[in-house]
């Protein structure tokens, strides 16, 4: 197999002291390929990347609109969250708008990602939920679909519930059925993993899924109301961007300072997927080593800054993202980290 060509480089003393491979894909709404670096045409498992994806089912369903979902509620239903008390809070009003509690997730617990939410958890004596699983906002949206599903057929709702992380299960098939409709893959006949919050998570090429987020962002290839649906989720991010990550997580921090110009999202193992709307673009990530925050942050980070067209803050604010510098513990810069050569002089760049 070709190796992929480097996306992400670390420097120290003036030279290459380490990179990271990756493959990237930029295709347009009607699936045509604008950027093709490496290969985009093996399948991958999109992991937390392809939240909205499967939070469609949520709104088009007509669920969201049933139990009156606020802005915060949708958008935490695409995170991956750092479980600060914010995030758990609305986690836990989304189920008790459907008349449930927590006792219905079934992504599994551990202790908050974000530093802080952890330490104030142990200082009270206190140990971790399935609320502050980074997951629990996506399942909330699921129990919230799963209950719909109940009350419109008439059943009893915990019983409905009962194992929605299985791929047979109706509120599952919903979600692949999003994925299968939004990615033009073939989910019947690929690979199938399970997630670490339990769920199916089908591999697919880099193409599609880029094409999938060009779709989401203009709602061109996408039946009515999946296209309502991805309409409402991304405006509802823009509106509340800490939901989707947290403190100083990337995905927060791009989306509170681009608003509807850009919805991403990072997924486990050197994931990322991107919409940018005003483009008609959709961008899709992975690194061939998995390294997300070290590697595939730069490398996104450096695709928008080359696509979109920003003021000079702007600019200077994602080239902070693109190309930093490696600080040691006195504080003394010691290298950096950056996109490679081949993103910030070649491609990606907008026609």
């Amino acid at each position: 197999m070709t190796s992929n060509p480097i996306l992400a480089e670390a420097l120290r003393g003036g030279i290459v002291e380490s990179f990271h491979r990756g493959a990237l894909a930029v295709v347009d709404a009607d699936g045509g390929v604008h950027t093709r670096i490496g290969d985009i045409e093996r399948p991958v498992f999109p992991r937390s990347a392809v939240k909205v994806l499967q939070a469609l089912p949520l709104v088009a369903s007509g669920a969201a609109d049933r139990w009156q979902l606020s802005d915060e509620e949708l958008a935490l239903a695409c995170a991956s969250h750092g479980g600060e008390p914010r995030h758990a809070q609305t986690a836990a009003a989304m189920l008790a708008k459907a008349g449930v509690d927590a006792a219905a997730l079934e992504c599994g617990t551990h202790w908050p990602y974000n530093d802080a939410a952890l330490k104030a958890l142990a200082a009270h004596g206190e140990g971790p939920s399935a609320l502050h699983n980074n997951c629990s906002g996506k399942h909330a949206g699921f129990v919230c679909l799963g209950c719909w599903m109940a009350e419109q057929g008439g059943g009893e709702r915990r019983g409905f519930l009962r194992g929605y992380v299985k791929p047979d299960h109706p509120v599952m098939r919903e979600v692949t059925a999003a994925l299968q409709a939004t990615t033009g893959y073939d989910l019947s006949r690929t690979a199938v993993g399970t997630d670490g919050c339990s769920i199916p998570t089908p591999a697919i090429p880099l193409r599609h899924l880029a094409h999938a987020f060009a779709r989401v962002g203009t709602g061109i290839g996408l039946s009515p109301g999946h296209a309502r649906a991805a309409q409402r989720l991304r405006a509802a991010v823009a509106k509340a961007p800490f939901m989707v990550a947290g403190s100083g997580r990337l995905d927060t921090r791009l989306m509170e300072r681009l608003g509807e110009r850009l919805f991403c999202k990072v997924g486990a193992e050197g994931m990322y997927c991107a919409a940018l709307p005003e483009l008609g673009l959709g961008v899709a990530i992975k690194m061939d080593d998995g390294n997300t925050a070290r590697a595939c942050e730069v490398v996104l980070a450096a695709v928008v800054e080359r696509l979109l067209p920003l003021a000079d803050a702007d600019r200077a604010f994602l080239h902070g993202f693109s190309d930093l510098g490696l600080v040691n513990w006195n504080g003394i810069e010691v290298g950096r980290l950056r996109a490679s050569g081949l993103l910030r002089e070649g491609a990606p760049r907008a026609a």
